[in-house]
C-alpha cells in the first residue's frame, strides 16, 4: 500500500488518481492513433477523452453516493452527524486524522463537523467504476453526435482503450489500499497495513483487535481485475479490431468481457459496494449489460448489412 504516488513542490500526487491519470492518458493516445490511422480526426478523440474523464468522474462520484450504502451517511451528515456510525476505535476516532466524536455508550464513533457537501469530495474516495461508464458514455453520445463523428467507430476504439486504462486505474486501487478482496489462506495473498480500509474492515468484523494492527492476508482482488483488463484490452486491440465484421463489435466484445470478469471478481471482494438480494451493484449491472449486449450485437449487424446492400436500381 502506497497512498502517495509521488510529491511535486511539495504537493502529493495520490496514487489512485496519478495512475489513473497516466491510464487515461495512455487509452486516449492509442485510441487516437487507431482511430488516426482510418482517416479520423485525432483532435476529436482528444476532446472527447478529457469531457469523457469529468463526465466519468461525476458519474462515478454519483453511483456511489446512492448505490454504495452510504447515501444516508451523506444525508446525515449534513442534517444531524450524531446519526452517522464509523464503526473505528477509540483511538482512531479522537486520532488527528479523524478528530471524531466518540460515544462511550454505543462504542462507536461520530462525526465532529457537519457537512454538506462531502457527497461531493470525490478526492476522498469513492468511485464506482461503472457509475463512471454510464456517465461517460452519455456524454460521448451526445458529445459524437454533435461533432457529427461516427460513432460506432469511436465506441469501437473505446473497447479497447476503455480496459486499459482500468488496468491502470486499478492498480492505483491497490496502491491505495481500496477494493480490496477477502480474507484468504493463499500464499500470495496481500497484505495491507494498520489503518488501511482492509484492516479498518477486519476491525469492524471482529477479525482484529484494532485497526492498528495489519489486516489479515486477502485475495488482491484489485490485481486479478488489473490483469483481466489488460487481457481484454489486448484481444481487444490485437484480434477483434483487426477481424471485425461490423461497426460496434469491439465496445460489444468489451462489455461482455467486462461484465464477466467483474461479476466473478465481486465474488472475491469484501469492501463496502451496496447490492440487493445478496448481489452486488455491480453484478446487477453487469447482468443487465449481458442481457443488452446480445440484441444490441444483431441490431448492429443488421444496421452493418443494411447499409452494405447495393442501392435498387431504378426500374
Amino acid at each position: 500500500m502506497h497512498p502517495t504516488l509521488l510529491r511535486v513542490f511539495g504537493i502529493e500526487v495520490p496514487a489512485y488518481f496519478g495512475m489513473l491519470a497516466i491510464g487515461f492518458s495512455l487509452a486516449t493516445w492509442v485510441g487516437a492513433r487507431w482511430l488516426g490511422r482510418l482517416g479520423h480526426d485525432k483532435e476529436v478523440v482528444i476532446d472527447l477523452g478529457l469531457a469523457m474523464v469529468l463526465a466519468g468522474v461525476l458519474g462515478a462520484r454519483l453511483l456511489h453516493v446512492l448505490a454504495d450504502g452510504f447515501f444516508w451517511d451523506y444525508v446525515h451528515l449534513c442534517t444531524d452527524p450524531s446519526k452517522v456510525d464509523w464503526h473505528i476505535s477509540h483511538a482512531r476516532c479522537v486520532a488527528p486524522a479523524v478528530d471524531g466524536v466518540w460515544d462511550e455508550a454505543r462504542r462507536l464513533c461520530h462525526p465532529k463537523e457537519r457537512s454538506c457537501f462531502a457527497w461531493a469530495a470525490f478526492w476522498a474516495g469513492g468511485l464506482t467504476y461503472y457509475g463512471g461508464f454510464l456517465g461517460a458514455s452519455g456524454y460521448a453520445v451526445y458529445f459524437l453526435r454533435r461533432e457529427r463523428f461516427p460513432f460506432w467507430k469511436a465506441a469501437d476504439m473505446a473497447g479497447f482503450a476503455i480496459p486499459l486504462g482500468l488496468a491502470w486505474g486499478r492498480l492505483g486501487c491497490f496502491l491505495a489500499g481500496c477494493c480490496f478482496g477477502r480474507v484468504c489462506t493463499w500464499r500470495y495473498g496481500a497484505r495491507f497495513p494498520a489503518w488501511s480500509p482492509a484492516s479498518e474492515a477486519h476491525f469492524r468484523a471482529g477479525l482484529l483487535p484494532s485497526e492498528g494492527h495489519p489486516a489479515l492476508p486477502v485475495y488482491p482482488a484489485q490485481l486479478f481485475e488489473s490483469a483481466g483488463c489488460l487481457v481484454i484490452a489486448a484481444v481487444a486491440y490485437a484480434v477483434v479490431a483487426q477481424r471485425k465484421r461490423w461497426d460496434g463489435q469491439v465496445f460489444v466484445f468489451f462489455l461482455v468481457g467486462y461484465a464477466v470478469l467483474r461479476g466473478l471478481l465481486e465474488l472475491l471482494r469484501a469492501d463496502d459496494r451496496g447490492g440487493l438480494l445478496g448481489v452486488s451493484t455491480s453484478q446487477w449491472i453487469s447482468l443487465g449489460l449481458l442481457a443488452a449486449a446480445y440484441p444490441l450485437a444483431r441490431a448492429l449487424r443488421a444496421r452493418s448489412a443494411a447499409n452494405a446492400a447495393p442501392a435498387p436500381s431504378a426500374g
